[in-house]
């Protein structure tokens, strides 16, 4: 189980990514406007520094709603292939059964 400082970390990012989504929408939009100024431009990236680094969200570190894990995580689930793998036995998992051949 990874230290809940971790755990907590990736909690505030995911609120602060929730918070700033409209905000770096509006100035993505702006860089990608091939009409804008330059001064435009150059003021997108100002604003996206102004954001900070915690609100992008390729920072986010997906984990395992059970246990934590951040390693082997299935979206589709939220969880690590371990916990997936001990509900799915326990038959807690509906639709998933272990293979068999």
């Amino acid at each position: 189980m990874p230290k809940l400082s971790q755990q907590l970390r990736d909690q505030r990012r995911a609120s602060l990514i929730k918070k700033h989504s409209g905000k770096r929408a509006e100035l993505r939009k702006v860089l990608r406007d091939p009409n804008a100024s330059f001064e435009d431009k150059l003021a997108a990236h100002e604003g996206f520094a102004k954001l900070g680094r915690n609100s992008c969200s390729a920072r986010l570190k997906r984990r395992c709603r059970v246990t934590g894990r951040a390693r082997g995580y299935y979206r589709k689930f939220g969880l690590s292939r371990i916990a997936m793998r001990e509900m799915a036995l326990r038959g807690e998992l509906p639709g998933v059964r272990k293979a068999s051949w």
